[in-house]
């Protein structure tokens, strides 16, 4: 048999060397998750999906040895040669460029699964026979026979979010999320010199011309109003909104708490109908379909909190921040951003202007008219000819302006002049709950929380104990835990205590209350507004969020019950908080034709920020406290950047926040304007069982600043016994 021919050698071994080339050429996204993974990931864009994957787009991505599909962010995306590992592709494109058709907020719809005649339905089986739906369920399963708005569906059966919620999780009900209609056309915005619009003073004119021309000549300003309050500030954004709708753009309005979103938006829907509305009280649904019809670019005016700053408008043209000094603008937790930076960030990319408005700006905005960086437009005047309501200070530490309650007689006496009046009144404390801390009066022990070193405060009805820090609740004890003697007192005013000493004191007044406890329920701050609103209630008693941006023409006086509440804390800003607050809150009165008055109680009348915001004059504060922070280096004529360290061990967090500062002076080494400050104890010690220790860094040059700091804490690996996190010009200091 002959010997078979040896085989053809073939040209190439293995693949082409430019086929291995081409397989190892791609696209690349990098993507973030919102929580469970601490670092951006790298996926491989599959050749479908390449024209769709962009920075700021969400993709759902394969994550885990399951691959289970987890919703992510895309930060970035790059073309070119792939890394020597492999790479999990992206599996899908969140968003994309054909978002539309859903309505906004109340296109969030839900409707009976095909079962619910009947009460039963596959997937629910065992759950709907062990019991027939209640009263409440049958109204909510009746009012969505068909897809119906949520809101809508809670009006028609009277029921709250709660019976929704368990006829979801039984499966009698379907969440069919954004419903799918063909848009309504977008209302243009309105002429500026329309007939029925107010006529705008000279200081509003000239505000509304210094956002107007950047406007419309394309490029990037940033615009002050430093307007008293009643100065007519609300009526500029409304115009300057409106010039920016008629050259097809969009605009981002930033509200600092969820209290002024009702009112923000009812007035920028009477001037522009549909509006966006973006803030935490949104269900996950909600925010997806206003999302999206941004995206889409159907909705023009944008109304949120903090977080709106990050709403994906396509044709972005003008911001604005009203009440820009809040500190509700600075995230708490990471990623600790502050919404006016990313707002000027944003401007300046887009080239669009960035309007900040305050009765009490912040000092670092100040600052930076001063220096000429942004432009300042004051509004020194009320508009309408009304005028800044007269200011009585009480001194609390005269014998005969006290009383035995909260209520001094000279502002008992407004209370009964404004009401008898037929006006209103509102009554700032800012601190909640019936009594501050509870007190042995045998042995001086205070009843303090467990987990923080913080005293518990007595919340009512059920004498319940509860932390403020940790929010830990507890049933008081009837004897002090100390000395075991059952006589334990309450200290202190909270807001509650307050409503029922005006109620007792002032009987047949309509009384309401506005804190956090009062306005947990989704709707509260809209109902609660709206009966203020309709004089269905006389007298208001509220914590912070009644200060802020609220315009009720029948206000006729408000009272300060404690100046002093947060003056004297371990913060820098303590002062300008003070003065902030309390103008801001004596802003709220006068507003109508009878006039108002202000009745602010303090045990320090003679500090500079009580006696600026008594007399309405809020430069007279920044003088005194600007050279202050200058010789401090501290905001605005530095930076400052705080390291707290937490642990379970207190000599374990010592121990780490003394090596932080090591490395930090080493590497400072040379820098003489660079200050380091600590470590020490925080102000709050403990919260959660954690102890907490600080150190602050200073600096003229906010930059290098960071950049001394990223370099001392680069590659430095952590205990396990020890958490800490770098805030970045801090607002809280506690």
């Amino acid at each position: 048999m002959p010997d078979r021919p040896a085989p053809q050698r073939e040209l190439f071994a293995g693949r082409p060397d430019w086929e291995e080339d081409d397989v190892r050429q791609g696209t690349v996204a990098t993507v973030v998750l919102p929580e469970g993974v601490d670092k951006p990931l790298d996926y491989l864009v599959p050749p479908e999906l390449v024209a769709q994957v962009e920075p700021g787009r969400r993709v759902q991505v394969p994550l885990g040895r399951g691959n289970r599909r987890r919703l992510a962010y895309c930060v970035a995306v790059r073309t070119g040669e792939l890394p020597q590992q492999p790479l999990k592709q992206v599996a899908d494109v969140e968003d994309d460029n054909h978002t539309a058709r859903s309505r906004a907020a109340d296109d969030v719809s839900v409707e009976a699964s095909s079962s619910a005649s009947t009460a039963v339905s596959p997937l629910s089986a065992r759950a709907s026979t062990a019991r027939r739906p209640t009263a409440s369920q049958q109204a909510v399963l009746t009012a969505a026979a068909s897809p119906t708005p949520l809101d809508e569906l809670l009006a028609k059966s009277g029921t709250n979010r709660g019976v929704v919620k368990r006829l979801l999780q039984a499966g009698l009900l379907a969440e069919q999320g954004a419903v799918e209609r063909e848009p309504s056309p977008e209302p243009a915005g309105p002429l500026l010199e329309t007939p029925d619009l107010p006529t705008l003073s000279g200081d509003q004119h000239q505000a509304l011309t210094a956002i107007l021309d950047p406007l419309r000549a394309g490029r990037h300003e940033t615009v002050v109003l430093f307007g008293v309050t009643g100065s007519g500030k609300t009526e500029v954004y409304l115009r300057a909104v409106a010039e920016t709708l008629t050259h097809g753009k969009q605009a981002i309005v930033l509200v600092p708490e969820i209290s002024l979103t009702p009112q923000t938006c009812e007035r920028f829907r009477s001037r522009f109908g549909r509006v966006a509305v973006l803030h935490s009280h949104l269900t996950p649904a909600e925010r997806h379909a206003h999302w999206r019809e941004i995206a889409a670019g159907r909705v023009s005016v944008i109304v949120g909190a903090r977080s709106a700053i990050f709403a994906p408008a396509p044709r972005l043209g003008l911001i604005v921040i009203d009440e820009e000094h809040e500190n509700s603008f600075k995230q708490a937790t990471a990623p600790r951003y502050h919404a006016r930076d990313v707002a000027e960030w944003i401007a300046r990319r887009e080239q669009v202007p960035l309007v900040l408005g305050s009765a009490t700006p912040a000092l670092e905005t100040f600052a930076r008219c001063l220096t000429g960086d942004w432009r300042m437009c004051r509004m020194p005047d009320r508009v309408g000819g009304s005028q800044l309501p007269a200011v009585l200070t009480v001194d609390l530490r005269d014998r005969k302006a006290r009383a035995k309650g909260a209520i001094s007689p000279r502002l008992a006496a407004g209370i009964e002049w404004a009401t008898k009046a037929g006006g209103q009144v509102m009554l700032l404390l800012n601190r909640r709950g019936f009594a501050t801390h509870v007190q042995c009066r045998a042995c001086g022990h205070a009843i303090h929380c467990p987990q923080c070193d913080l005293g518990l405060t007595l919340h009512q009805p059920g004498s319940r104990g509860i932390c403020h820090g940790c929010g830990l609740v507890t049933r008081l004890p009837a004897n002090c835990p100390e000395c075991g003697v059952g006589d334990l007192v309450h200290r202190g005013t909270g807001t509650q205590r307050l409503e029922e000493q005006v109620r007792a004191q002032f009987r047949g007044l309509r009384v309401a209350r506005m804190d956090t406890d009062t306005m947990r329920s989704r709707g509260s701050h809209e109902r609660t507004l709206a009966a203020f609103r309709d004089h269905e209630i006389d007298l208001l008693v509220g914590t912070q969020m009644i200060a802020k941006g609220l315009d009720f023409p029948n206000v006729m006086l408000v009272g300060v019950i404690n100046a002093d509440a947060a003056l004297h804390l371990a913060d820098f800003r303590a002062s300008e908080r003070t003065c902030q607050l309390v103008t801001q809150v004596a802003g709220r009165s006068g507003r109508g034709p009878r006039g108002g008055r202000v009745v602010v109680q303090t045990s320090t009348p003679e500090h500079p920020a009580i006696r600026a915001a008594a007399a309405h004059d809020y430069e007279a504060f920044i003088r005194s406290e600007l050279p202050i922070r200058e010789a401090l280096l501290y905001p605005p004529y530095g930076s400052v950047v705080r390291l707290v360290v937490r642990s379970l061990d207190d000599q374990a967090a010592a121990d780490w926040a003394k090596h932080l500062v090591e490395r930090l002076r080493k590497a400072a080494e040379g820098a003489s304007a660079v200050r380091i400050l600590g470590p020490a104890p925080a102000p709050i010690t403990r919260i959660r069982d954690r102890f907490r220790w600080h150190l602050q860094v200073h600096g003229p040059d906010g930059d290098r600043l960071r950049e001394l700091v990223s370099r001392a804490t680069a590659s430095i690996k952590t205990p396990d016994k020890v958490a800490w996190i770098i805030d970045v010009d801090p607002v809280e200091m506690l």
